[in-house]
């Protein structure tokens, strides 16, 4: 009797210990099924969350709304806006100052401020670059280039008047043309001065003038003088002059025929540093273009542009 219940006792450790064992390698019990035979487990399926749906009110796909076009940023319209604004403040403020050969002291002073915002404003950080915008004839609205002011002083006096300084820009070629036209009741004399251009930054260049072209006098057919003139402050009268001239009109008619049909007298550069120079490029859109030289400060306007209107 003690025999068997040390040998029950036996059985039973050995099965807490196989029991013990089994649940510590956490393998799943069998599966019987209702004969006590094993069976397989079933595996149990995750629902899927449902798919959403689009349906409108016919129970269709309505088709996605197109996604809006990105909007302007304020910052940007707010810079185009006051670009606009300061040029046309320039444009302004330069009236009346025969290209700055007149302008005061605050004019000057106002004028280098509007440059300064609108060089701070720059929308093309490379405008040697930008060839689209920088080629094309350039007209002078403004300068404080002191070899400029021999041209601008014959303009400023009577019976003168410089019609037009321009400068065209070539970037297949590499070349610029300055021109002057300066006029007078009795001609108009046209000259300019070519020069080739090696780009140094994305927004200097060096200039090397080579020729200058003086176009022949056109002599006006007819000389029409104005009432009077200001000499000095005092006004002088040119009706005397004017019944004088009148009977020469025909001889002035033979000269303009005679003349207008000569080529222009071309003249060789010498390639030394008086001829040489550099310009930089510190403002550039589609209408204005400021540059700054080794002689001073340059504000043109693009030709055919708006901003000409207003001079």
């Amino acid at each position: 009797m003690e025999i068997e219940l040390n040998l029950h006792a036996v059985v039973c450790a050995y099965g807490a210990y196989r029991q013990l064992q089994y649940t510590g390698n956490s393998r799943p019990a069998p599966v019987t099924d209702e004969w006590g035979e094993p069976g397989v487990p079933e595996l149990q399926s995750t629902s899927a969350a449902d798919p959403p749906t689009n349906d409108d009110e016919w129970g269709g796909d309505p088709a996605p709304a197109p996604a809006p076009a990105p909007a302007p940023a304020p910052e940007e319209e707010d810079g185009e806006e006051r670009r606009e604004e300061l040029k046309r403040c320039l444009v302004d403020t330069v009236y009346g100052s025969d290209l700055g050969f007149r302008a005061s002291a605050e004019v000057r002073g106002e004028v280098l401020e509007l440059v300064t915002q609108l060089e701070a404003a720059n929308p093309t950080p490379a405008p040697v670059q930008a060839t689209d915008l920088l080629d094309g004839n350039w007209i002078l609205i403004y300068t404080a280039y002191s070899e400029l002011l021999p041209i601008l002083a014959v303009g400023a006096a009577p019976l003168f008047k410089v019609d037009e300084i321009s400068q065209e820009v070539d970037t297949k070629s590499m070349t610029i043309v300055n021109a002057s036209t300066i006029s007078s009741p009795f001609a108009s004399l046209s000259f300019s001065a070519t020069a080739s251009f090696d780009v140094q930054s994305p927004s200097r260049v060096q200039v090397q003038f080579k020729e200058g072209s003086f176009q022949p006098p056109k002599i006006s057919s007819s000389v029409d003088l104005p009432a009077e003139v200001d000499i000095f402050g005092q006004k002088i009268s040119l009706g005397p002059v004017q019944q004088v001239l009148n009977p020469l009109q025909q001889a002035f008619a033979s000269i303009a025929g005679s003349i207008s049909g000569q080529p222009p007298l071309k003249l060789q550069i010498p390639g030394n540093n008086r001829g040489r120079s550099w310009l930089l490029t510190t403002y550039l859109d589609k209408d204005l273009r400021i540059s700054r030289g080794d002689g001073g400060l340059f504000i043109l306007v693009k030709e055919g542009s708006p901003l000409l209107d207003q001079l």
